[in-house]
């Protein structure tokens, strides 16, 4: 059949469609204001400190893990599509029916990777945040309370 001339680029659809790791945008840790830090200030520290995570992670950290979303896939099917050849000598059916398996496991290992891909930006991400959000005098979970200490007043004029 003809279809089966068309499943490498099925895969890689399938992929993108069933799992692209996507740059985290918010962290998932809560993050809390220092006793006494008025809430405006810890909101101007938030936004600081999530441009500063998006910053460390890298602008194309998503397009990179994606890459290797769109490559497992590939290689699951074109795995399938050689184990059916050889297994069935050289005949259509099983030839078609390990492509099959392999769109199969790899759309299902593209989807793991965009799973761990994920993962492991939102803690690169997490990380930043917190450390940033630290720096600040925020509280931030696992971690002794930093005092807060509101800034000094202007000096008496002369």
């Amino acid at each position: 059949m003809r279809i089966y001339r068309y499943l490498p680029g099925i895969a890689v659809l399938a992929a993108m469609l069933a799992g692209c790791a996507d740059t985290p945008s918010a962290p998932t840790i809560a993050v809390m204001p220092a006793p006494g830090m008025p809430f405006s200030v810890f909101q101007q520290d938030n936004a600081v400190c999530q441009e500063y995570a998006r910053a460390q992670i890298g602008a194309r950290a998503g397009e990179r893990a994606n890459n290797k979303v769109i490559a497992g896939a590939v290689a699951g099917t074109v795995i399938g599509a050689a184990a059916g050849a050889l297994l069935g000598g050289g005949h259509a059916a099983p030839t078609q029916a390990g492509a099959a398996t392999g769109l199969l496991f790899g759309t299902a290992q593209g989807a793991n990777a965009a799973g761990w891909a994920d993962m492991s930006l939102q803690r690169r991400y997490n990380i930043a945040f917190a450390q940033c959000m630290y720096a600040k005098g925020n509280q931030v979970p696992g971690y002794a309370a930093p005092r807060y200490l509101p800034p000094p007043p202007p000096p008496p004029p002369r």
